[in-house]
């Protein structure tokens, strides 16, 4: 649990560093061209990583707002 916020890399990797090798219309995916397609998964999947390691990050256990 001590290495949780390493999982806040996996976006940028996603997006930044494959962005290139998926630059291209086809195939469809769910209507979409693949590289809009790639670019709303990681948006959706950056919303999930967040979720995952706010409630595994020990930093936000016990706050004291009232």
């Amino acid at each position: 649990m001590k290495n949780i916020k390493l999982l806040l890399l996996l976006p940028f990797i996603g997006v930044l560093l494959f962005l290139p090798a998926v630059n291209r219309v086809e195939p469809y995916v769910l209507g979409l061209p693949f590289l809009l397609f790639w670019i709303v998964f990681w948006m959706v999947l950056s919303s999930v990583i967040l979720m995952i390691v706010y409630r595994l990050d020990p930093d936000n256990k016990g706050s004291d707002v009232e």
